[in-house]
């Protein structure tokens, strides 16, 4: 049985030092297999939902770290000073929407968080195994 989400949705890092209020459900949720998402979540893939700026409401201290990407686009991340919880990603050129990271760990929330797409598949590890019926992409989208 499926209830309606009540928003906001609440998230918070690991040491709870960062929170947010999340008012709207994700544009979009994508699986990224490029070895950077591979390194940052210690996994295959690391699971990203895109968030209109404006639905989404921080408190807390943020760090940031800025790496290049093979776009040639700066890749902006917000992290966690104390536990280091990677936060979010933005593009400076585009602020209208941030990519979330840090997912809220709720059951009753956990399928507005299912990837719709799978990205970069093209730096997919050969031993995951992507569903059948899951759109993926070579690279960027």
């Amino acid at each position: 049985m499926s209830f309606p989400i009540k928003f906001p949705i609440m998230g918070a890092c690991q040491c709870g030092q960062l929170t947010y209020q999340l008012f709207e459900k994700p544009k979009m949720v994508l699986a990224c297999h490029c070895t950077e998402c591979q390194k940052l979540a210690g996994s295959p893939f690391s699971v990203t939902a895109v968030i209109d700026t404006a639905a989404i409401k921080f408190s807390g201290e943020m760090k940031e770290w800025i790496r290049s990407a093979d776009s040639g686009n700066k890749n902006h991340a917000k992290f966690c000073p104390n536990c280091g919880t990677r936060i979010y990603h933005y593009n400076p050129a585009d602020m209208s929407t941030v990519k979330l990271k840090l997912k809220p760990i709720m059951p009753e929330v956990a399928e507005l968080f299912a990837p719709q797409v799978h990205v970069w598949v093209s730096e997919k590890l050969s031993w995951y195994k992507i569903p059948d019926d899951m759109k993926c992409i070579d690279k960027q989208p």
